[in-house]
C-alpha cells in the first residue's frame, strides 16, 4: 500500500518573504478599516480561518464583515508575491526530493496546509511547485490544523488516490502544529527545521524524524521509507 506524504506549504516547501502575512493585513484593513489587525496574533502552523477569526474578535468585528476576506486577501497576495525581498524562495532539497518522489508508485503526495486552497495555489505555481500536488486538506475546511488530516484522506480517495489509514501518512512540516496533527490521527511526523523553529524545538514536540533541512535528498528517502514500516 502506498505511503501518503501530506506536506505543508509555508516554512516547509517555499518562504513568501512575508507576501502572506502582508495581504491578509492589506485585505483586513480594507474591508473593516483596521490597519496591522494580525499583529499579535500567532500564524505559523494555523490555519487561516483560525487567524482571521481570532482577529477578528481581538478588534471587535463582526465576522460577516469578513464575508469577502478570502477574495480580497488572495487579489493582494498575488501582488505581495511579486515584490522582491530576502527570505524569499523555495527551501533547500525541496524540488529535487519532489522530483525523486513524484513518479514512484509506493507513495502519493498531497497537501495539509493551513493556507486556503486557492492561497495555497497561487504560493506554488508561484514557485512552480504546484504541479507535484494532486489534492489536499486547506485552511479553510477545519479550523483546528488537527481536522485537516482526515479530511486529506477522504480528498486523496476522492480525486482517485490511495485509501489508506492514517499510520500511513507521513505529514512533513516545520511546526509542533504538524507534528500534534499528525500524533493526533496516529500519523507519523517528519519536521523541518526551515521556518521558525529549531531542530531542538522540533524533537522537543515529539516529531519521529527531524532534519535541519531537505538538501539531503538521500536521508529524506530513507527516513520516509523508515516511517513506512
Amino acid at each position: 500500500m502506498p505511503t501518503v506524504l501530506l506536506f505543508d506549504i509555508d516554512g516547509t516547501l517555499v518562504l513568501t518573504g512575508g507576501a502572506g502575512s502582508r495581504a491578509m493585513a492589506r485585505a483586513f484593513e480594507d474591508l473593516v478599516a483596521v490597519p496591522d489587525a494580525f499583529r499579535g496574533i500567532p500564524m505559523p502552523g494555523r490555519t487561516d480561518s483560525l487567524i482571521l477569526s481570532d482577529a477578528a474578535a481581538a478588534h471587535g468585528i463582526d465576522p460577516i464583515l469578513l464575508n469577502r476576506f478570502p477574495a480580497v486577501y488572495l487579489d493582494h497576495l498575488r501582488t505581495e508575491l511579486e515584490r522582491p525581498g530576502p527570505n524569499k524562495g523555495v527551501m533547500p532539497g525541496v524540488r529535487p526530493l519532489l522530483d525523486a518522489l513524484v513518479d514512484r508508485s509506493d507513495v502519493f503526495l498531497a497537501l495539509l496546509t493551513g493556507n486556503y486552497a486557492s492561497a495555497a495555489r497561487v504560493k506554488l505555481e508561484y514557485f512552480d511547485l504546484w504541479k507535484y500536488f494532486r489534492c489536499g486538506a486547506f485552511g479553510e475546511e477545519a479550523s483546528d490544523r488537527n481536522g485537516l488530516l482526515p479530511k486529506a484522506l477522504e480528498t486523496i480517495r476522492a480525486c482517485g488516490g490511495p485509501a489508506v489509514p492514517a499510520h500511513d501518512v507521513v505529514v512533513i512540516g516545520d511546526t509542533p502544529l504538524d507534528v500534534a496533527c499528525a500524533a493526533a490521527s496516529g500519523a507519523r511526523s517528519i519536521a523541518v527545521a526551515t521556518g521558525g523553529y529549531s531542530v531542538d524545538a522540533l524533537r522537543g514536540a515529539g516529531a519521529d524524524v527531524v532534519f535541519a533541512d531537505l538538501s539531503d535528498t538521500s536521508a529524506v528517502l530513507a527516513a520516509i521509507a523508515r516511517a513506512a514500516w
